[in-house]
Parts: structure tokens; sequence; C-alpha cells
């Protein structure tokens, strides 16, 4: 029995006047029919959101038979095919950013919209995965190093996703796309944060709204408790 590669709640980082909740978002590698689901994640997830091109996607998908909606974001199919494919992960990083923002906001509302888990994946886990949650989790206020640290987490999944894509044998492309770059990860963060008015200023120029930035982080931040010291005089 296998599990599925790279699959985490990233629920419990810290986020702007709490924490970001678990069995909300999910992150993986691709997953499969056959495997098996630790019992501390939220399953079956209420949404599975698939990041691959259809030329990844072969077959019927391996969760289909899941009581879960499914929806496919492509972010690859959206990058300009006039640029060619990209020189490395920071310049692919970088062209997501800026050719594919309609389908990041899509997955941001999508998660607001979401009563439930949702569970995002491309093929890794890592790229396409790695930016969605990465602009999520700015949303909702946690910070670059926890958002980095997050990311950086793929590394330790690295023979499980070999092995996984061996398996599939779908996937040829440069050797050096498999690796975990926190400098490509920057590339994304560094133009969310230097919009006008940081990265919710971003997501709201890219067409995202107001009402659905309030709904991700009422649904997705477990308030911290008012300390004693902050209570006001009324209430004493």
């Amino acid at each position: 029995m296998t599990s599925i590669p790279n699959l985490r709640d990233v629920g419990g980082l810290p986020a702007a006047g709490g924490t970001v909740r678990h069995h909300r978002l999910l992150r993986s590698a691709l997953p499969h029919a056959d495997d098996v689901v630790p019992s501390e994640i939220a399953w079956p997830p209420a949404v599975v959101v698939d990041l691959r091109s259809p030329g990844e996607q072969q077959h019927e998908h391996p969760l289909a038979g899941l009581p879960s909606q499914h929806l496919n974001l492509p972010l690859l199919s959206a990058l300009d095919p006039a640029k060619g494919w990209a020189a490395d992960l920071p310049e692919l990083y970088g062209r997501v950013v800026q050719e594919a923002p309609h389908l990041l906001v899509s997955f941001v509302d999508t998660v607001a919209a979401t009563d439930g888990a949702v569970l995002v994946h491309c093929a890794a886990g890592k790229d396409r995965t790695g930016i969605s949650v990465a602009l999520v989790l700015r949303l909702l206020g946690v910070e670059h190093d926890p958002v980095i640290q997050d990311y950086l987490l793929t590394e330790q999944a690295r023979e499980e996703i070999d092995r996984r894509l061996r398996r599939d044998d779908d996937y040829a492309v440069p050797a050096a796309f498999f690796d975990v770059r926190s400098d490509a990860l920057e590339i994304a963060l560094e133009a969310w944060d230097d919009h006008g008015d940081g990265v919710a200023g971003w997501y709201l120029a890219a067409g995202g709204s107001e009402h659905r930035l309030a709904a991700l982080r009422a649904g997705m931040i477990d308030q911290l408790p008012a300390s004693p010291d902050s209570a006001s005089p009324l209430s004493r």
C-alpha cells in the first residue's frame, strides 16, 4: 500500500490574528485511487482541484469515484506559447503569476467558497501547487518564512514523488525542474508584494473580490483568543 506523495494539511501555520485552520486546505502530488490516506487527513475532500494541463490527463481523474467536486485549473495551459518553455523554475513561476492570474484567483475563490477540505494537486505537488497554496497563505497573512518552509517540505517527499512520476511515465521535463527551489517561489512572493497594495491588491486587481477575500479569511483562520490586557475598559 502507498500513500499519496507529498500530502499534507497546511493548517497550523501562523496567520493574521490566529492560525490557518486545519482540515481546510490539503496539498499533494498526483493521487491514485489505491492510495492510503492517513487518519489525520480530512477525507474525502469536498473539492479536488487538479492543476494539470489536458495533455497530462490521459485517463479519468484517479479520485473520480469519490463524492467530491472536481475542478481543473490548468495553469501551464494559460502561458503564452509564443514564449516557449521557461528556461528555469524562477522564470516558470514568474510567468505563471504574470500570465495565469485569473486561474490563481479562481483557486483562491474556490477555497473561499468551499465548506470543507480542498485538495489541490498537480503532478509533483511542488510548482503549480506551491504557487497556488502560497497565494492563499499570503492572503491569510502568513509571513514569507513559514510559506517558504511549507514549500520546502516537498524536498522530504522527493523519492516518493519520483516513484509516482516514473509509474505514470508522462513527465518528460528537464531534470532541473524536479528541484525544490525557494528562489523560484520568491519570484512569486515578490510579484505579489511589489503590487502597490500588496498581495491583497494583486488578488483584487487580477479579478478577485473583497467578498471572497473576507470569506477566505473568515473560513480559514482560527482566531487567537483576546488577552485580558486587550479587553476594553467597558468589559472589565
